[in-house]
Order: C-alpha cells, then structure tokens, then sequence
C-alpha cells in the first residue's frame, strides 16, 4: 500500500521531533483510520509498531498454555501474569500507531502515558509471583511485601509520567528493579521457591537495564544520523531487548506457578 508522502523531522510535529539522530521518515498528521493504515506502508514507526506487536500475538497466545491449571490460590497468579506480559507490548503498539494523530501533542501525551502505564504493569504484576515464592504460605509478611511493593511501584510511574527525559522515565523505575533483586538474591540465599526461576529473573533485569540504557543513548543512530531512520535504531532495539526480557520474566514465573501448585498451603 503507498503511504503518504513522509516528512523530514524539521517538517514532522514538534511534539514526534524527540529523536534529533532520525532524520526523516515521519508520517503526516491523520485520522485514527489513516494511522491504521500505516500498519501496511514503510515509516519510521513501522518496526517500533511490529517489534511489540509480535510479541504481543506470540504472547497473547502461548502464555496461558504454559501455565499450570492450579486452584484458585495460584490461579489468581497466573491471570496476573497473563495481563503483565501483554500489557506492556499492547500498550506500546497503541501509542506508536497513534502517536501521529492529528489531535496533536494533547493526545501525544496520552498515548505516552498509557506506554508507561504498560511498563509499570509489568513492573508491578509481573513480580507478584516472585514475592509470592519467597513467602509461601505466609499471608501476613507476603501481603505487606507486595503492598510496599505497590507503592514503590506506583510512585515509580507518577515519576515516569512526570518526566522530562528518557533518562529520567529509566530512572524512575530504578526503586521497583532493585526491590525485585534483592527478593531474588534472598530467594537464592534461603533456597525459597523453585532455583530454577532465579537465572531467568537475573537475565530479565539484565535485559530490562540494557534496553533502557540503549534507548537513552539512541545507538546506534548517534553514530551515523539519518542511517537507522527505519531499522535497527535504539528504540526498535530496546523493543526486542524488552520482549526477551518478559519472555524470561514468563519462563521464571512459569517455573513459580507450578512449584507453588505442587506445593499447596496447608488448610488448617
């Protein structure tokens, strides 16, 4: 399908002019259906747009299959898990897809605030699971984790929301990354839960800072404006790393969910 003609960023909306290293390729200002449409014609959203929204298919579909059917005590969890790995990439995809609608900088806003809403789901309900395995059966410590949990969580994104930077947004989440480590790094020195959702845990956090730390830096677009107007710039980049980390975050929490279901709390 030919698009519209693309504009070059000193022509795009100034509120799409946040990358200065991508230099051409924006979409025009259109309709909610003209940025649909944008689904099926090159630009320089289209990877940001399908590097989350296969992912979002791949995990909307394969997630509940791995899960084990657990009573309601662990099944709870899994729902949890289901909306932490497909909020984030559904999220995403809406505030790419739409990002160029002619309602202008207002909606703009909007849409990044929903990304970020995304982000702190997966923040939040993907580490109730890894609270959950380093308290079983002890309602009263594991609720009071998970609610100072909540908390940071929650004051984590009004600080994303509020800043000015990607850095800042990087930040912002920096309370909750350091919460969930050291949950795990107890979990691994009190042998709490199944040993084999710790390795996939690191490796999520590792691949979480990485992405982020790429998306500040814009590499590999600093090093040669104009190149990766379309293709493997920093944002496209933190996508794939942010998709591998919550398939790491679901391979940990699967091995959680059917730990915790072969371990039932006792009913008095």
């Amino acid at each position: 399908m030919a698009g519209p003609r693309l504009l070059e960023r000193a022509r795009a909306p100034r509120h799409l002019q946040f990358n200065p290293f991508v230099l051409g390729g924006y979409r025009p200002a259109s309709s909610g259906a003209g940025c649909l449409r944008s689904l099926f014609y090159l630009h320089n959203e289209l990877g940001n747009i399908y590097t989350h929204g296969l992912p979002l298919v791949g995990f909307a579909l394969l997630v509940p299959g791995a899960l084990p059917r657990a009573p309601p005590a662990v099944a709870w969890l899994g729902l949890g898990h289901y909306v932490a790995c497909v909020a984030p990439p559904l999220a995403s995809v809406l505030y790419h897809l739409f990002m160029s609608h002619r309602a202008g900088a207002g909606l703009y806003r909007r849409l990044l605030a929903l990304d970020l809403c995304g982000v702190a789901l997966v923040n939040t309900l993907g580490a109730v699971p890894i609270i959950y395995c380093a308290l079983p059966c002890r309602p009263g410590p594991c609720g009071a984790a998970l609610g100072a949990y909540g908390a940071l969580c929650g004051l984590a994104l009004w600080g994303a929301v509020g800043a000015g930077s990607r850095a800042g947004r990087l930040a912002a989440f920096a309370g909750p990354a350091l919460f969930r480590l050291a949950v795990v790094g107890l979990r691994g020195a009190v042998g709490l839960g199944p040993p084999a959702a710790l390795a996939p845990y690191a490796r999520m956090e590792a691949l979480a800072l990485l992405g982020g730390l790429v998306n500040v830096a814009r590499v590999p677009e600093r090093w040669r404006p104009g190149a990766f107007d379309y293709w493997a710039n920093s944002h496209q980049l933190m996508h794939l790393l942010v998709a591998l980390g919550i398939l790491q975050l679901h391979w940990g929490v699967a091995a959680d969910l059917h730990w915790a279901a072969r371990h039932p709390c006792p009913t008095a």
